[in-house]
């Protein structure tokens, strides 16, 4: 989980052109929205797709995407389980 994690840190900066955030700063309960990153309803689309495309981990819904834009941890939560499954 802990390297998931750090990919994931480091594709969201990338994917996002966050050049003053470093990966190694982030905490892994650092929020998507609400103080942490500050991410705006276009920068969660992009997350969608490259969750999908990087991973095969497709967000189909509204009410799943609030479960698992939360946090880094929650999104690398969800990602590693739906992995398993396939």
């Amino acid at each position: 989980m802990r390297e998931l994690l750090r990919e994931l840190k480091i594709k969201i900066i990338e994917e996002l052109q966050l050049k003053e955030v470093n990966p190694d700063e982030l905490a892994d309960d650092t929020l998507f929205f609400d103080g942490g990153l500050g991410l705006d309803s276009v920068d969660l689309l992009v997350l969608v797709a490259m969750v999908d495309r990087d991973y095969g981990v497709p967000i189909f819904s509204r009410e799943l995407g609030e479960k698992v834009f939360i946090t880094l941890s929650t999104l690398a939560e969800y990602v590693a389980k739906m992995r398993k499954t396939k």
